[in-house]
């Protein structure tokens, strides 16, 4: 009995964003995981979502690509690219400036009740360390109270 040939969908390569270091940008987190979500349901390959990534990035990331030997090896692996990236491009303000912008945060006038809360719990999480459980609860726990005082009554 055959096996039935499992095909890539390609075309979803139109839901993965470009991606650039602009603080208007995506996250960082977000492009990969678009990468990874669409790999999934398209039946990419590793090679496919390297060579993917690689077709979405605009400057300065498309730089740090192109003067980077190592994300252009041959074996290089779809885990080994998002280290390379995610080190190179991780945060580097400290969680104080969040708080500080979480702390000062205002409803803007286009901005709806839902989008203003997702917004602050964006900001919250960047709050949060993520390397111990107890800190990363306590911060957890003044994030949402300081969200809930934010909150237009």
């Amino acid at each position: 009995m055959a096996m039935p040939t499992i095909h890539k969908d390609l075309s979803l390569i139109s839901i993965v964003p470009k991606w650039s270091r602009a603080e208007t940008a995506v996250p960082l987190e977000e492009f990969l995981s678009s990468i990874v979500g669409a790999a999934t349901m398209g039946r990419w390959t590793e090679e496919d979502c390297v060579q993917i990534a690689t077709l979405h990035l605009l400057d300065p990331a498309k730089t740090f690509y192109n003067s980077n030997l190592d994300p252009h090896a041959a074996d290089v692996t779809w885990e080994s690219f998002k280290r390379a990236f995610c080190e190179r491009f991780r945060e580097v303000r400290p969680d104080q400036y969040y708080f500080s912008k979480l702390q000062m945060a205002k409803q803007d006038r286009n901005e709806g009740p839902q989008e203003f809360a997702d917004r602050c719990r964006s900001l919250a999480q960047k709050v949060m360390g993520r390397d111990d459980p107890v800190a990363q609860r306590i911060h957890r726990e003044k994030a949402e109270r300081m969200c809930l005082a934010l909150w237009p009554v």
